[in-house]
């Protein structure tokens, strides 16, 4: 009798779950076939219907589903050439979905922001203006501007189009022509690295302490939170910059976040002249060449120092050894849709599941952060005196009431006087004003029509210079009407209020020799023509700079012995909760913009309300009272630090849709002891890009559970398919 046959087991089809980019379906299983290795994070290629999406493998447990029988599961088709995303980045994902109510794929997406990255490396073709040292001949007028506009520029054709101003076709016809020349670059060509031991600076005693502190935990990979807590010219950047020297001496990969994109030329320069080498940038301006390079050199470990807005935060390092948030104070920080995330608090819990050092640096910290250090959950390092010897400036209260500018001018008589001296000695000042534009509202001299936004409950900007009248909150624009459209009168536009236009405007009458430069979001709109602006500024081209909330931060003027702020109290003015903290923040950080050289500083502050606790702390410089009061009148009041605010917002296109849905919300909530919910009632901007919006406010004690809360009571509300309802955790925003 022959023996039994045997056959080796028949493997079983192993299964997964992944985190699909699925608007209706997040969490699907799908089948692995047989040759194909996955691990948590592979970012894979999954079936959904007749489409392929993308998708992310999950760690097993960690994501709710039915468990169907393997043979019902359609397989995965392939696995994209691109490292894991690391379980540190896994979990900081989780738990960005789970604080800020938020689908795990909408914050999954951000940590996957460059698609042509995901399809691997390889060489593309980007082109050049052809250098043939002729002028060219017989040339259309969309050809001659993208050759004026393309000059040392190098990108693909839909990139070079976007900065010249034409069409593909254009282009294309330039590369026939023989214009514009191919050239084959790697996509994953190498960043020059970064020289630790380059420019090494003399740090002063406070500095050397500070920084041995960040190095120590830098050095034992452990997590701790600093707050970096000097005055304006202390010195900061070169404290964190040897702590991030420490982290590249250890082979390590370090993030450096700042609030503004505008910023972040003038530090790579600072960067480039510490380390010999510029940092990785990764902000909205990059091209998309550039920020496939950088997404990818990011995840395999090539990009050792990166520099970015708060989206930078979500890249797939591979070894992260330290993050650093500059100007931790920001509003900037705190995104306002999609995601309603605050990269500053975010941040220290990347640090957390990294298990590294984080650094908060601000010469006027948040509140939170001060009441964190207070707790001993940041560790806080003071650098209580400008580097160098340089003082802080003298501060001097205008008061409106006593010192009334000109009729139909802004700048008062003190401050005239004070400008006029700075130009006479060759010094620099500069006039602070948050407001863009001309004039914030414009009306008809004849039958008081204002100008509004047909999309929003707001007016129409006047921007003179580009000749337009625009919506600040959705970018309507219209050119100025040759006459009324309720009664028709014609040159009728009367401007009512200042904005830095109008200063500037004022300023060419009282200096008529002064050389005057706009500092906005308007004229300042990339890192490049901040990094002129600044070059220009240090080296003497410009008397006096006239700029928005852009200038309080992050430049040095050695020749910048004056700052003037038209209206100090403008910040004030509302409702929002934080009024008086952010008013302090931002005069404290342009004031320090003032005598950050050898010659002393001085700073005028134009008021009506010279007796405010604000206006008076910053006279007096006395910081710590006004901080003090405020976190009394914060505890009073039941609000962050002490407590916590959630904000809902209903919106629809359909004003009674919109209210319905608000009443409702109302109408179901839960009365809980720890919870207060105020409203539903229209929100202070209550049209917005065309939408009616309604809000509920949601005051919370801090031993409250508030997500789960929300969760219970929005989660089991149904809506019209034209109601958005968002929830934002720690607003800052309160229109």
């Amino acid at each position: 009798m022959n023996a039994a046959k045997t056959f080796p087991p028949t493997p079983v089809p192993a299964r997964c779950r992944c985190l699909v980019f699925n608007p209706v379906l997040e969490v699907l299983d799908y089948r692995v076939p047989a040759g194909m290795t996955v691990e948590p994070g592979s970012v894979v290629l999954c079936p959904l219907g007749p489409r392929q999406i993308l998708g992310i493998v999950w760690d097993e447990g960690r994501l709710p589903g039915a468990d169907f029988p393997i043979a019902k599961l359609r397989p995965l088709l392939q696995v994209l050439p691109v490292p894991p995303l690391a379980e540190p980045l896994r979990r900081l994902i989780e738990w960005t979905a789970d604080y800020y109510l938020s689908s795990l794929a909408s914050v999954a997406r951000m940590a996957l922001s460059s698609n042509a990255a995901l399809q691997g490396g390889g060489m593309i073709t980007e082109y050049r203006l052809t250098q043939t040292g002729e002028e060219p001949k017989r040339l259309t007028s969309q050809r001659a501007q993208a050759i004026e506009r393309l000059d040392g520029a190098q990108a693909t054709i839909r990139e070079l189009a976007v900065i010249a101003g034409v069409s593909d076709a254009v282009l294309r016809g330039m590369v026939g022509a023989g214009l514009l020349e191919a050239v084959r670059v790697d996509s994953d060509r190498p960043y020059p690295p970064p020289d630790h031991g380059h420019a090494v600076p003399a740090l002063n005693p406070g500095q050397a302490e500070a920084a041995a502190r960040i190095i120590a935990e830098v050095e034992s990979r452990s997590f701790q939170p600093f707050l970096l807590d000097g005055v304006t010219g202390s010195g900061k950047t070169e404290v964190y910059a040897e702590a991030i020297a420490a982290a590249l001496a250890m082979d390590r990969q370090l993030l450096v976040l700042l609030p503004e994109i505008a910023l972040t030329q003038n530090f790579l320069a600072r960067f480039e002249a510490r380390f010999g080498a510029p940092p990785v940038a990764w902000h909205s301006g990059l091209k998309a060449s550039e920020r496939r390079r950088a997404w990818r050199q990011v995840a395999l470990g090539g990009a050792k120092v990166v520099v970015g807005a708060r989206s930078a935060l979500f890249l797939p390092f591979a070894d992260l050894g330290l993050i650093v948030v500059d100007e931790a104070h920001e509003i900037a920080f705190k995104q306002d849709d999609g995601v309603r995330y605050n990269a500053r608090d975010v941040a220290v819990m990347r640090a957390r599941f990294e298990s590294i050092p984080v650094v908060l640096a601000s010469a006027t910290p948040a509140l939170e952060s001060l009441a964190m250090a207070e707790a001993g959950r940041y560790e806080r390092l003071i650098l209580p005196d400008r580097f160098g010897g340089a003082l802080m400036p003298d501060i001097r209260i205008v008061d409106l009431r006593e010192h009334q500018p000109e009729r139909g001018r802004w700048i008062a008589p003190p401050l005239v006087k004070a400008l006029k001296d700075r130009a006479e000695r060759g010094e620099q000042s500069l006039l602070f004003l948050n407001r863009r534009g001309y004039a914030p509202l414009t009306l008809c001299r004849a039958c008081g029509y204002r100008f509004c936004c047909p999309n929003c409950s707001a007016w129409l900007v006047e921007h003179r210079l580009s000749r337009r009248l625009a919506c600040h909150h959705c970018g309507h624009e219209v050119p100025p009407p040759p006459a009324c459209p309720e009664c028709h009168e014609p040159d009728c536009m009367v401007a009512c209020g200042p904005g830095v236009e109008r200063i500037a405007d004022e300023l060419a009458e009282i200096l008529p020799e002064a050389r005057v430069i706009l500092a906005t979001s308007d004229t300042l709109n990339s890192p490049a023509k901040a990094a002129d602006f600044v070059a220009f500024a240090t080296q003497g081209g410009v008397d006096v700079i006239v700029g928005t909330q852009m200038v309080t931060k992050g430049f040095h003027f050695p020749n910048l012995t004056l700052v003037g702020v038209i209206d100090a109290d403008m910040g004030l003015e509302g409702g929002d909760l934080r009024a008086a903290e952010r008013t302090y923040q931002q005069i404290a950080q342009v004031a320090g913009r003032a005598g950050r050289g050898e010659k002393p500083g001085e700073v005028l502050l134009q008021t009506r309300h010279p007796d405010a606790a604000v206006i008076a702390a910053l006279a007096s410089g006395d910081r710590d009272a006004f901080y003090a009061a405020e976190t009394e009148a914060r505890r009073d009041a039941g609000a962050p630090p002490f407590g916590r605010w959630a904000a809902i917002i209903v919106s629809s296109e359909d004003e009674a849709e919109a209210k319905a849905a608000a009443r409702a919300i109302g109408g179901t909530r839960p009365v809980l002891d720890d919870v207060a919910i105020m409203g539903p009632a229209p929100a202070p901007l209550s049209l917005l890009r065309g939408r009616h919006r309604y809000r509920l406010l949601v005051n919370a004690r801090r031993s409250s559970d508030l997500q789960t809360v929300l969760r219970d009571w929005l989660g089991t509300l149904k809506f019209p398919q034209g109601v958005r309802v968002a929830v934002d955790i720690d607003p800052y925003s309160f229109v």
